[in-house]
């Protein structure tokens, strides 16, 4: 019978990031029970790896569902693997890498916990200020990704890597059902799609997010940065390969894995 607890959970989360080794699933089975334990998980792997100053909000996340009627997840990313295009992540170790092609979001001003809990899907102009082509590289610190329930990969960061962000510019209405995407790995064919976001509109999620970053009462501060969810799926990619996400009329990243 499995007796590990989430603080287990976190050390092993913790163990696995400093050695560069993943883990089996397996035991962890039943270790967490929901959503709001897997995001503790997070936090004290962020906090045990140093990611963060202490009390700080982080000022890079991902965010995102399958669809409007899923529930949406969130994650702090370490600062470390977030770098501007072109970037290359030849110093950081993945074991299964994969490519998400997504447009990322910026604050344009602090969001206190009392305005996030009024806000409404209308309010993204209000909020932001500027949008950027964005590639996240999504990687498991578990061994056989297939095998790990969804409450496993929440606790792994949703199962990131490492963010590579084009340009910014400013934040302007768009018709996201027409936005085409187009996104290579390596040699691969490109991978083209059009209107693909899963909740139609990326901006969408800001309430939900920004709710769930001023859960415990802090202030989100003007810059804060989200990413919003993959266009293309998750494609298989290689280290070595050169991956270039473009976006029609607003831009472009590329980076090497």
């Amino acid at each position: 019978m499995n007796y590990f607890l989430p603080t287990d959970l976190a050390d092993a989360l913790a163990e696995a990031r400093r050695s560069n080794r993943t883990l089996d699933a397996t035991p962890w089975l039943a270790t967490l029970q929901d959503a709001a334990q897997a995001y503790e998980v997070q936090d004290a792997v962020a906090s045990a790896l140093g990611w963060f100053e202490a009390g700080a909000v982080p000022r890079c996340w991902k965010s995102g569902g399958g669809s409007r009627g899923a529930t949406l997840t969130h994650a702090p990313l370490p600062p470390a693997g977030v770098r501007t295009s072109p970037a290359e992540f030849g110093d950081l170790m993945f074991h299964t890498p994969g490519i998400e092609a997504e447009i990322a979001l910026r604050l344009s001003k602090d969001v206190t916990p009392a305005q996030a809990a009024k806000l409404d899907h209308g309010d993204a102009a209000s909020l932001v200020d500027a949008m950027a082509v964005s590639i996240e590289i999504v990687d498991s610190r578990w061994h056989d990704l297939a095998a790990a329930p969804a409450l496993l990969r929440l606790a792994d960061s949703q199962v990131h890597g490492a963010l590579a962000i084009g340009e910014w510019q400013p934040y302007a209405a768009v018709d996201w059902a027409s936005q085409r995407c187009e996104t290579k790995v390596g040699d691969a064919e490109a991978v083209v799609r059009e209107g693909t976001h899963p909740l139609a509109d990326p901006a969408w999620l800001l309430p939900i997010w920004l709710r769930h970053v001023t859960r415990h009462g802090q202030t989100a501060p003007a810059g804060t940065v989200v990413t919003t969810g993959s266009w293309v799926g998750v494609l298989p990619c290689r280290r070595g390969d050169q991956v270039t996400a473009e976006f029609a009329g607003i831009g472009a990243v590329r980076l090497i894995v």
